[in-house]
């Protein structure tokens, strides 16, 4: 379970570095738009997914 939710946020870290990349290359503003969505989003499911190793922990003890 815990190794999905680890390759995903992966990832959405190469997709965000993919845009950017995009857009240092073309100077296209919606590739730097993108990469600000998935980073965004990237930070959500990382703060999700050590919520719940926090509730996980306190739940064992």
């Amino acid at each position: 379970m815990f190794a999905v939710v680890r390759v995903l946020i992966l990832l959405l870290l190469l997709a965000s570095i993919g845009c950017f990349g995009a857009y240092a290359v073309t100077r296209q503003r919606r590739y730097f738009h993108i990469g600000i969505v998935i980073v965004k989003w990237t930070v959500i499911a990382g703060l999700v997914f050590f919520g719940v190793l926090i509730v996980e922990r306190l739940l064992e003890a």
